[in-house]
């Protein structure tokens, strides 16, 4: 049996008053029905039927299409239909209207922030409005939404463009040209995601795709990680087709990524595992480990590093192109100053501190010559970027605060600085030992045994074994 919708209902799909919901009933201008107990009812088929056959509410932006029509100044609208004027609450300012609300908050700096809210199926939803200048550019919004949200409820869905998985990765490349990691993104989506989803439509996709997709990879020998950082790709091309009105749902936010706690090195230069590979590295790659190890700069900031951003006046390095994508200045030591100094000395034709002599550009890589250095002086499992891990850890266990070692490092919070501190086997030892010293009961504290004392009472325990 078709579904029978009451006046809230009609009047929520057509953003209207109740009250011109019954007056269109009274004068014929609507189909509807009366129950038994003389309620007024409609059937969905019929006023679909109607909807699409007057075209003010087939294409609408929602509320009030008639007095959007005529002209309706926002002050006239709020006088039909805002709910008791606007409201202050800690969150900001709300107006609210029967299908939603529309409220303004401030940034730290003073900016306006427009955002909607209403209930699709008793799930709440609040969004910012992008580009929103005034509160009537939000409420066309949340007109919108709240009527696309009713539709999708009761199967009277706005069509939709249909387009494949493919078609939606060539518009995310096309509208991605300012993003730093494009390059990898294409590679992932032309060698891994097309093949599997390209033919699929938007809406065709589930969930128990992506975990087929997942396992897949996982079987070829994938990464954990790798597949994360393929599905979390994919996660933001779905949110995009939502947001351009390509598609409904996002797949993939119901898919559960994996942990990669375990995949986190911890792998920090010992002082004698430096002097070695010092020593084994060539000319042009020792500079360039000294700058990592005094300075927690990463690789590509290192060989793109320009004379003109190095203040041998001010001790100073201005750090740029950076991740984060924020400019960040880190101090030059005493060994670091002495060192550029030297190189400012021979490399006074190039704009770059570390240039290639024949063409004046930067270095390009410098993983063979570390690789081959790592070898000769016999350190294994250790990557350029555990020079960053070094430095972020030295400079804790010499007393550095967290928040200046983090504005070293170029992190927007201190917890991504904790995934680069890591203690030493002999800061740990040094910490328990510092138990057995200390005084207890008003004792006086226990002093080390000498090392003599030591071997001897190791030799007597291993007698009595």
């Amino acid at each position: 049996m078709d579904a029978l919708l009451t006046v809230d209902d009609v009047a929520a799909v057509l953003k209207v008053h109740p009250n011109t919901v019954y007056k269109k009933v009274k004068y014929g201008e609507i189909p509807s029905v009366r129950t038994s107990n003389s309620r007024i009812r409609f059937s969905e088929k019929d006023i679909k039927e109607w909807i699409d056959k007057h075209s003010q509410y087939s294409n609408f932006g929602p509320l009030l299409e008639e007095s959007c029509r005529a002209d309706l100044s926002l002050e006239k609208y709020d006088k039909l239909f805002l709910r008791g004027g606007d409201k202050m609450s800690p969150k900001g300012k709300i107006w609210n209207y029967p299908f939603g609300s529309v409220i303004l908050r401030l940034t730290k700096s003073g900016k306006e922030k427009w955002h909607i809210y209403y209930r699709v199926d008793r799930r709440r939803v609040r969004k910012a409005v992008k580009g929103a200048m005034s509160r009537t550019d939000a409420l066309k919004v949340l007109q919108v939404a709240a009527a696309d949200a009713f539709r999708g409820m009761h199967g009277f869905q706005r069509p939709r463009r249909v387009i494949t998985v493919s078609e939606l990765a060539d518009l995310y490349v096309s509208n991605s040209r300012q993003k730093r990691s494009l390059d990898q993104d294409k590679c992932r989506i032309r060698v891994h995601l097309k093949p599997f989803f390209g033919k699929f439509d938007l809406n065709d996709v589930t969930p128990l795709h992506v975990e087929e997709y997942r396992n897949k990879r996982l079987d070829a020998g994938a990464q954990r990680s790798t597949t994360n950082r393929e599905l979390a790709l994919l996660k933001v091309m779905f949110s995009k087709a939502i947001d351009w009105g390509l598609c409904l749902t996002n797949p993939v936010k119901k898919v559960k990524f994996y942990p990669e706690t375990d995949n986190i090195k911890e792998r920090i230069l010992a002082p004698d595992e430096e002097a070695g590979l010092l020593a084994s590295s060539p000319d042009h790659l020792r500079p360039i480990l000294l700058v990592a190890l005094n300075t927690g700069m990463r690789r590509g900031e290192i060989l793109n590093l320009e004379w003109a951003n190095v203040d041998l006046l001010r001790r100073q390095i201005l750090v740029t192109g950076t991740k984060s994508g924020k400019n960040r200045i880190v101090p030059i030591n005493s060994d670091l100053f002495s060192l550029l100094g030297d190189l400012k000395r021979q490399n006074v034709s190039h704009g770059y501190v570390f240039a290639n002599a024949k063409t004046g550009k930067p270095l390009q890589d410098i993983k063979h010559a570390f690789g081959t250095a790592c070898t000769k002086a016999g350190i294994k499992d250790f990557r350029f970027h555990d020079c960053r891990h070094t430095f972020g850890t030295r400079l804790v266990h010499r007393g550095v605060d967290l928040i200046t070692v983090k504005d070293l490092l170029g992190h927007s919070t201190v917890k991504v600085t904790e995934r680069y501190l890591h203690s030493t086997p002999d800061t740990k030892r040094a910490a328990v030992e510092a138990l057995a010293t200390m005084p207890q009961n008003g004792e006086q504290p226990v002093h080390e045994p000498s090392t003599k004392k030591e071997s001897a009472y190791v030799t007597d325990s291993v007698s009595m074994n």
